[in-house]
């Protein structure tokens, strides 16, 4: 490129696209998307469903271009195939991570490394929570580990442009301030240019130079970031933040965006009426809702009743946007799922003679026995369910499953399964058999039924760390010792085994139906515990244990989720989450972490719920020698050889206030929060080790400022300590006050 004023040469852009178009079938995804990217970071930001991941994969070759170009640094690379595009010198980090969850950490990065300027080495300097975790499997990492090592994958390509989708989509407030600091400092050593496609506002705006707004398929609009950042108006305007619902989008407008005419460039993204109304903030008119787009900035979008003629004609969805129910589905309850059927599930392409001995075995039980094919090489089937009829259980149809692409299709059936498996009923039972890709497969769904209902998986990977495919439910893993593959003396011994197990399960079930779980006299009770709120614990199930099943859980990571999994399989009527230690871990890279959908299972079903902040001072580790090295000058107490417990300090207790509250807000059933002002557990207390009121203080005001009081949920501050029997009668009354029956059973006693 010539500058014509002083005749030197001067570079080309790192990224230009020229009047981009690209369809999917008839619809016209881009149409016309003009932006280029000379240095540094650049944001597209729009709504879901606005064509911004449809550019990212056409960049990437992994889309058709109808008409324009992609350059990169002035090189055409247009309709390229996405490995040379990736030899270019471009990183792309898609939406979701897409990593193997049964790869570690270190094996994703020995994978990628290309003996550039990012090395592993500097990967660790930059991400030292990876190098804490480098020998975990990606499917063990939280949401913000794995979008660190999706990131670390990009960048070990030694890219010249990285290009990241949606990098902090799904991920809690706390991570995504850190995935924004990493953001920033990349873009501070200015070795690489980074186009960023984010929802978030404060994200794309804190560390981006430009923004270019995206609506329809077309940039509408680019501008400086600071300028939208300031605007709050200007991002209603373009963007619908803030809109109320009656602001939606009509039914006219909607089938002009999914079958749009050649778009003029100059077609501004607002109406002149809208203009016109802006500066006098005029009501709008009440208008009919057909569709919303479902985005961060309108979480009600989808709780709105669309309504519409009956011989109006169907809008076709915008093209990015998976499909959604109006209504989120009931969680599945045990009752309504539980029968006498066993499915036996697999890949009968490849497992079909040893998934159908397992069949006979089941069978020759006298039990009902339904054969469940998941493959996805489209061979005939004999299963009495073939593939095509979970593959069209998926968002996107059978054509989403059936993609000619391994990884994909296994990935896209998984999904398809677990919506099918959650649309049956009558179930006694499911077993497979399968090696690691099987098992993946299959697993997910069954973490999808209740606990309580028989599940056997015969896989090659179960001598193994089987975290990753349990949950938090009740999965049988059998080690199939050989390979799944054939029948021999072992196999058929194992597989026999497996399928008798089944069949013992379900048969007992049926011979002895007062056994099985469900709703009973008793409503359930589910409590947290760890060992410092243990005697906590104890005197409130003394006193609630003759009108409650106490069903009570240990806070190791996997204690808060099996509790949340029975909230969502209707097994518990009420919860005291008296122990929330596990978020420790989670934020501060402990050994017990939650995951970052901890209490979503109370937003989801609203099931009374009183909480408390039992044991956040520590962070659990293993032994001395696994504390990371940046906590070497922090309080410790050694619980045992194995378990070294590390006090928490004031700011961490603020972040971890601040997050506990940002959850509770969400929750819209009865609400009863309590916080022990005299000590949070054992160790917490005068003349203890962890006794730290300043820390606690910071905790505990953090909580009461971002806390958001309603008739239903309150925030309760007791001067007690968390194992004192006055804290205990304080949760009783506040489990009284949100679940009525409690009071009345307590009162009918004595």
């Amino acid at each position: 490129m010539v500058d014509r004023n002083n005749r030197r040469q001067t570079p080309a852009a790192i990224l230009q696209i020229k009047d981009l178009h690209v369809y999917y079938g008839q619809s016209h995804a881009l149409q016309g998307v003009n932006l280029t990217l000379d240095h540094g970071v650049h944001a597209v930001v729009g709504r879901n469903g606005m064509g911004k991941t449809t550019l990212c994969n056409a960049i990437m070759g992994l889309l058709p271009v109808r008409r324009g170009s992609v350059r990169y640094q002035g090189e055409d690379i247009t309709g390229l195939p996405p490995y040379k595009v990736a030899s270019k010198g471009i990183g792309y980090t898609p939406q979701g991570r897409r990593l193997w969850p049964a790869l570690s950490v270190h094996e994703h990065l020995k994978l990628c490394e290309s003996g550039g300027s990012w090395t592993i080495d500097r990967i660790y300097e930059v991400f030292p929570r990876l190098f804490e975790r480098r020998r975990n499997g990606a499917g063990q990492l939280s949401g913000g580990e794995q979008q660190m090592l999706a990131i670390s994958r990009a960048l070990l390509q030694d890219p010249q442009l990285l290009i990241l989708d949606e990098p902090t989509e799904g991920l809690a407030p706390v991570i995504v301030d850190q995935v924004e600091k990493l953001l920033a400092e990349l873009a501070a050593e200015a070795d690489v240019a980074i186009l960023l496609i984010e929802q978030n506002i404060s994200v794309a705006t804190s560390i981006s130079e430009d923004v270019a707004i995206m609506a329809n398929g077309r940039i509408s609009r680019v501008m400086p970031a600071r300028e939208l950042a300031a605007d709050r108006a200007l991002q209603e305007r373009l963007l619908g933040v803030g809109r109320h619902s009656h602001d939606d989008i009509e039914l006219p407008q909607l089938l002009e965006i999914a079958a749009p005419e050649e778009p003029s460039t100059e077609e501004p993204l607002v109406s002149e009426e809208d203009k016109a109304q802006a500066p006098e903030e005029k009501e709008p008119a009440r208008k009919t809702v057909v569709y919303k787009s479902p985005t961060r900035w309108s979480r009600t979008a989808w709780e709105e009743r669309v309504s519409k003629p009956d011989d109006s004609p169907q809008a076709a969805r915008p093209f990015d946007v998976v499909p959604e129910p109006l209504f989120k589905e009931p969680p599945l309850s045990f009752d309504a799922m539980s029968g006498d059927d066993v499915l036996v599930v697999g890949t009968f392409d490849t497992k079909g003679v040893e998934l159908s001995y397992i069949r006979d075995r089941v069978a020759s039980h006298g039990l009902r026995v339904r054969t469940v094919d998941l493959s996805t090489t489209q061979k005939p089937s004999s299963a009495d369910v073939p593939p095509h009829m979970v593959a069209a259980y998926h968002p996107g149809g059978a054509s989403a499953v059936f993609t000619g692409d391994r990884g994909k299709s296994v990935r896209a059936m998984a999904e398809a399964f677990e919506n099918w498996i959650r649309r049956q009923r009558g179930l006694g039972g499911i077993i497979s058999a399968g090696g690691s890709g099987g098992t993946a497969l299959v697993t997910p769904a069954m973490r999808q039924l209740p606990v309580g209902i028989p599940k056997v998986m015969i896989s090659t990977v179960a001598s193994g760390e089987v975290g990753q495919y349990v949950g938090p439910t009740d999965i049988m893993m059998m080690y199939s010792v050989t390979d799944v593959q054939g029948l021999n003396k072992i196999s058929r011994r194992v597989l026999a085994n497996g399928a008798n197990a089944i069949s013992g399960m379900v048969m007992d079930a049926k011979k002895h139906p007062e056994a099985k779980l469900s709703k009973n006299d008793k409503p359930g009770l589910g409590l947290t515990m760890f060992g410092v709120t243990t005697q906590a614990i104890q005197q409130l199930t003394a006193e609630l244990e003759d009108h409650f099943e106490c069903m009570v859980f240990h806070a190791t990571g996997t204690g808060g989720r099996s509790m949340e999994k029975l909230v969502d399989s209707g097994m518990l009527e009420a919860a005291i989450d008296l122990t929330t230690t596990e978020i420790c871990d989670m934020m501060m890279g402990g050994f017990f972490a939650a995951t970052e959908d901890r209490f979503d299972a109370f937003i989801r079903t609203r099931v009374p719920y009183v909480g408390s902040v039992g044991a956040l001072d520590m962070v659990n580790f293993g032994a001395r020698n696994t504390v990371p090295e940046r906590y070497r000058d922090r309080k410790f107490v050694e619980h045992n050889p194995q378990i070294t417990l590390m006090r928490t300090t004031a700011a961490e207790n603020a972040r971890m206030g601040e997050w506990i509250a940002d959850k509770l807000n969400q929750m819209t059933g009865p609400v009863r929060f309590l916080i022990p002002e005299g000590g949070v557990s054992a160790l917490d207390a005068p003349g203890q080790p962890f006794y730290d009121p300043e820390a606690n203080r910071a905790l505990f005001d953090a909580l009461s400022s971002r806390f958001q009081e309603t008739a239903q949920r309150r925030l309760i501050r007791t001067p007690y300590h968390i194992n004192d029997p006055a804290f205990t009668q304080a949760v009783i009354t506040a489990l009284e006050e949100i679940y009525p029956t409690a009071r009345s059973k307590r009162n009918a006693a004595y």
